[in-house]
């Protein structure tokens, strides 16, 4: 078997999600250490919490539209060096 076309919407739209749910695992990531050192850091560091929590919306927004762009430009590089050089074999069972 030869996957000889993927198709550009469907890749960028696969990609735009996979890129939210790691913007998400980022972004709480953010917020747990954004939260823990604004305790530590005490009055000096309390800015850090909102920014951490902010994290949480902020990425998976930032990392959907990075993913969906990012995969709509390989699916189309694909595509063009697919046709030159015949595409990549898979071999199944």
């Amino acid at each position: 078997m030869v996957i000889k076309k993927v198709g550009v919407l469907k890749l960028g739209i696969f990609q735009g999600c996979f890129g939210v749910l790691f913007g998400l695992i980022f972004g709480v990531i953010f917020a747990l250490f954004g939260s823990m050192f604004s305790s530590l850091a005490g009055q000096a560091g309390a800015g850090m919490g909102a920014m951490g929590f902010g994290m949480v919306i902020i990425l998976p927004i930032v990392y959907g539209i990075c993913g969906f762009i990012g995969g709509i430009i390989v699916a189309a590089l694909y595509n063009l060096v697919a046709g030159v050089v015949g595409g990549i074999e898979i071999e199944t069972d």
